[in-house]
């Protein structure tokens, strides 16, 4: 009885080792197509704002403190690197409006014409160079 379970008793062994009880997926080598890029509308009441009162108001409420702009001589490390992530205006409206991460939401602290126009600001220094 003994020599008929050997054979699966040594199957059993080596399916037991095999893997571990582990999925194993092979690693991509090529990947096929694009990763799509959020697209952030520009709404009409913040799209013409002025980049001139714009570096006033990012100098002057603590927009300096937590990000990196050379234009502003802002040096901040907390939020992303403004010269770095050049963000469309699209974008800016929107982390300007509704925050990300540890920066808060602006809509209801700063005005509508004062987000358009830290928005139009950080659009000119970051990608007019």
């Amino acid at each position: 009885m003994l020599r008929r379970l050997a054979p699966l008793a040594a199957l059993a062994v080596l399916a037991s080792g095999c893997g571990a009880g582990k999925v194993i997926s092979p690693a991509a080598e090529t990947v096929i197509g694009t990763v799509a890029q959020q697209t952030f509308p520009v709404p009409p009441e913040y799209a013409k704002g002025d980049p001139v009162a714009g570096k006033v108001v990012f100098t002057t409420k603590g927009c300096t403190a937590c990000h990196t702009l050379k234009d502003a001589g802002a040096t901040g490390n907390v939020g992303p690197d403004l010269d770095v992530v050049k963000p469309s205006l699209g974008k800016a409206i929107d982390r300007l409006l509704h925050g990300k991460a540890a920066m808060p939401p602006f809509k209801g602290v700063l005005s509508t014409k004062q987000i358009a126009d830290v928005a139009a600001y950080v659009v000119k220094a970051t990608q007019s160079g």
